[in-house]
């Protein structure tokens, strides 16, 4: 699977670690920054994810901060993406399955690396169930054109 990450300097350290673990399960991923420690501002690393999904550049994108609700708020605010952000498999999966989501975002603050991990793997294996929930993504989709 093609994928885009990205992360600020408060999810420096887990976006690395995602990055190995995404690299070794075969995953084709392209690092979008930052890279250092420096401090940073958060919407520029995810507008470059999201705009990278919204264009088709990848198929999925993860970002990566202190909590993850930054990323999120930032990533929503490009055409086309559906951002989320999950701190459990569960949520993972029904973002996916229901809501169509194509970037999960993380915080470094909130989960560790191996939940991390396991959120990542339920995020990349759902599958949008279609259906009813076409419907909703819809509607979702529609409010960018009010």
């Amino acid at each position: 699977m093609q994928l885009v990450i990205g992360c600020d300097h408060a999810g420096l350290e887990l976006k690395q670690q995602l990055l190995s673990h995404l690299s070794d399960a075969g995953h084709s991923v392209e690092d979008l920054g930052t890279y250092d420690g420096a401090s940073i501002d958060y919407p520029d690393y995810a507008e470059r994810v999201a705009r990278a999904v919204a264009d088709g550049d990848a198929q999925l994108g993860l970002l990566v901060c202190g909590s993850g609700q930054g990323m999120c708020m930032a990533a929503n605010k490009i055409h086309g993406v559906r951002a989320a952000v999950c701190s459990d498999t569960f949520s993972a999966h029904a973002v996916r399955e229901h809501n169509d989501a194509n970037v999960l975002c993380l915080g470094q603050r909130v989960v560790g690396v191996g939940l991390a991990q396991e959120i990542v793997d339920t995020f990349l294996k759902a599958e949008f169930e279609g259906g009813r929930h076409s419907r909703r993504v819809g509607k979702i989709m529609a409010l960018e054109g009010r």
